[in-house]
């Protein structure tokens, strides 16, 4: 192998930062002695620095890049193994490791790493530049163009713009923030760093600026393909199907055959609620997916989790679980494959799928959040079993993980709590009565999540004038409006900010909610049912915008309540669920705020006990229809029988009759479950 490596990595060095603490100065002190030569002094450097910091990522990288300088290959590797230990998911990493065995002779080895490499880090310029010349002299001219096209493209910029994606590979948004802000300061407007900074407003989801920043991009440039691309995934997390699907359009015309438009096109038709027609999508793309190619199986994977979902969705449960068991075939190690299967609450895995959980869960090059996955479902598979301190051991492992890296704050909710009661008061309700939009068609069934609410969603889906659609996010679209992009946990702008609405503004945010949800109303029904559990929290705000709008408070004993929200993994929100003491005290606030809405807006809200609907479905069903304004019919007792999407957990659950093995189900951990019940008090936990 003639390819050069003995040069200077620049992908390895850090652009200055305005300040720095001293470990950064010292730092930046072993990258200066590097970019001289000094190669021994560097590792010397590092090692010393080492031994207060062990797994500093810095240090690391810097003494095995030093030391594969200086020629000592196998000492660069054994620095590397301590590098991957600590962050597997390190980019530079990758590359050094791949670099080390260009040094090596040994391409194979080189190719695999440096791949990896740029898939983390597509601005590792080295990274391609060494791809290039390894591809074509193993003779794959495919992949050396592909390479070749990178590096010219990375070429092209300026290199404050490179560095900046280069730290955004590696998630050091702060920084990279920093350089390409004081980039377009200087130079002015750049599609390039302005996609840059789009790309960390998404990371960030401070959706709204990525929005902005991508149509500045597009009206600039506005055939730039991998800008538009990412402009339909922020317009997709923004829940803008229609808007995504009209900014999709150019692609699709362009390359209709493209996987990635495709699957952005069915991730709209899913949106929009058309889970069917998604189907043979996923299935056509697959069988255009051969080979057993690390690539094509991570692929084949995906595909085959979405397609899961859309056929568990549509009531398709047996094609479902072969879809989810294809996934985990061609990667054994898919968390997210194994929890939705378990998150059918109906399959059970067999004693081999438990064997290969088990091995997964504690394999080396297992991911993190795929960890958390599979300890969820063996957790279920667990407790299928009938071995509950297994499952509760393994519940409580996943919880772990997950409440250590998802960052929530109690006192957020508890604030927002204190504030909904301090401006929402009777009188505040009584000077604005009359306000708002006059539309009835909403009926909101909110409260806790696992707390029955599809149930009810299902029961009034199956009445002939009122159509289930999802768990709307529109109301929080409204709340996030009214917050305002400064977030001050300490002092939020809202709810005070309901004060500051004249009668026009009210009447127009109704008017938003109506216009933004119609798009989910493909079946033109006078009523529909918004089942976004959160909407809890922004009951005063419903009532102001949507006073004839009805709303539903589901209700389930406390401690079953808690306990299966502990065991339940969240696609995404619902951070307070993953450790006892925080199910507790947010259950506890849950209360608190209703009992308020109780007072100040008494009988505005109709609450549903999920208990009684399970020991009296007929007369709980009129009593919910009544509310409602509605006839009864029977096609609601026999909600089963309907056929629809339901997209929540619960979706099996609700295409069976009522039955009771859920009610008790949490005293079968109950040896295990008594900080819950001291941490809920004696009056919840009864």
């Amino acid at each position: 192998m003639a390819t050069q490596v003995n040069s200077p990595i620049s992908d390895h060095t850090r652009p200055p930062l305005p300040s720095a603490a001293p470990l950064e100065a010292d730092i930046r002190a072993l990258h200066a002695l590097q970019a001289e030569g000094d190669y021994p002094a560097a590792a010397a450097g590092a090692n010393r620095m080492l031994a207060a910091d062990p797994a500093n990522r810095d240090l690391l990288l810097i003494e095995a890049h030093s030391l594969r300088m200086m020629k000592q290959t196998d000492a660069a590797l054994a620095a590397l193994e301590r590098l991957a230990k600590h962050h597997p998911g390190f980019s530079q990493m990758f590359l050094e490791r791949g670099l080390c065995h260009v040094a090596r002779r040994d391409a194979p080895a080189a190719i695999a790493d440096l791949r990896t490499a740029v898939m983390i880090n597509p601005a590792l310029s080295m990274g391609w530049r060494m791809l290039d010349g390894l591809f074509r002299m193993t003779g794959d001219t495919a992949s050396a163009g592909l390479a070749a096209k990178h590096c010219t493209h990375l070429a092209s910029l300026p290199p404050p713009i490179v560095h900046a994606k280069v730290l955004y590979g590696d998630d050091e948004l702060d920084t990279a923030e920093l350089l390409i802000r004081r980039f377009l300061l200087e130079v002015g407007d750049h599609p390039e760093a302005m996609r840059l900074l789009a790309q960390i407003g998404h990371k960030r989801n401070v959706l709204d600026d990525a929005e902005a920043l991508y149509e500045g991009v597009l009206a600039l440039v506005p055939d730039h393909r991998d800008a538009r691309h990412e402009y339909v995934q922020v317009l997709i997390a923004r829940h803008k199907f229609p808007q995504a699907r009209a900014a999709l359009e150019p692609l699709l015309q362009a390359d209709p055959t493209n996987h990635a438009h495709r699957t952005q096109a069915a991730t709209i038709q899913v949106g929009l609620g058309d889970f069917e027609g998604v189907i043979p999508i996923y299935r056509e793309i697959l069988q255009e997916i051969p080979g057993d190619a690390p690539e094509a199986r991570v692929r084949r994977a995906d595909l085959n989790l979405w397609l899961g979902h859309a056929l568990k969705t549509e009531a398709r449960t047996d094609e479902a679980i072969d879809a989810y068991m294809a996934a985990t075939a061609d990667r054994p190690d898919f968390g997210d494959a194994w929890w939705s299967l378990a998150n059918l609450k109906t399959y059970r895995f067999s004693d081999a799928s438990i064997a290969v959980m088990r091995e997964r869960l504690d394999h080396a090059a297992t991911t993190e959040i795929d960890r958390i996955h599979i300890a969820f479902a063996l957790g279920k598979a667990l407790e299928d079993k009938g071995d509950f301190a297994g499952s509760w051991a393994a519940y409580e492992r996943g919880n772990t993980m997950h409440r250590a890296s998802n960052g929530y704050i109690p006192t957020v909710f508890e604030t927002n709590t204190r504030e909904q009661k301090r401006v929402c008061t009777s009188a505040f309700f009584a000077e604005r009565e009359g306000w708002g939009l006059d539309d009835p068609s909403p009926i909101f069934v909110l409260g806790l999540p696992r707390s029955g609410s599809t149930l009810i969603e299902q029961i009034l889906a199956s009445h002939s004038m009122v159509e289930g659609t999802q768990e709307l996010p529109d109301i929080q679209r409204i709340v996030h409006e009214l917050q305002g992009r400064e977030l001050n946990f300490d002092d939020p702008r809202y709810p005070g900010v309901l004060t500051e609405l004249d009668e026009a503004a009210i009447r127009s945010y109704g008017e938003q909610y109506i216009a933004d949800t119609m798009p989910n109303r493909a079946l033109g029904r006078p009523y529909f049912v918004d089942k976004m559990p959160n909407n809890f929290r922004h009951i005063g705000l419903i009532h102001l915008i949507l006073p004839n709008a009805k709303i539903i408070d589901a209700r389930r004993d406390a401690m079953a309540c808690c306990f299966s929200n502990f065991k339940q993994l969240f696609a995404q929100g619902q951070e307070f669920t993953y450790g006892i003491e925080d199910i507790a005290r947010y259950y506890r606030t849950y209360v608190e705020l209703m009992d308020h809405w109780d007072a100040v807006l008494p009988s505005r809200v109709r609450r549903v006990q999920n208990e009684d609907v399970i020991d009296d479905l007929e007369g709980s069903v009129r009593r919910i229809l009544d509310y409602c304004g509605l006839p009864f019919e029977a096609a609601c007792m026999e909600f089963h029988k309907t056929k629809r999407s339901v997209r929540t957990p619960s979706s099996e659950q609700v295409r069976q009759p009522i039955f009771r093995d859920g009610l008790d189900q949490w005293k079968k951990f109950e040896p295990w479950l008594e900080p819950l019940r001291a941490a809920l008090g004696p009056n919840l936990a009864a």
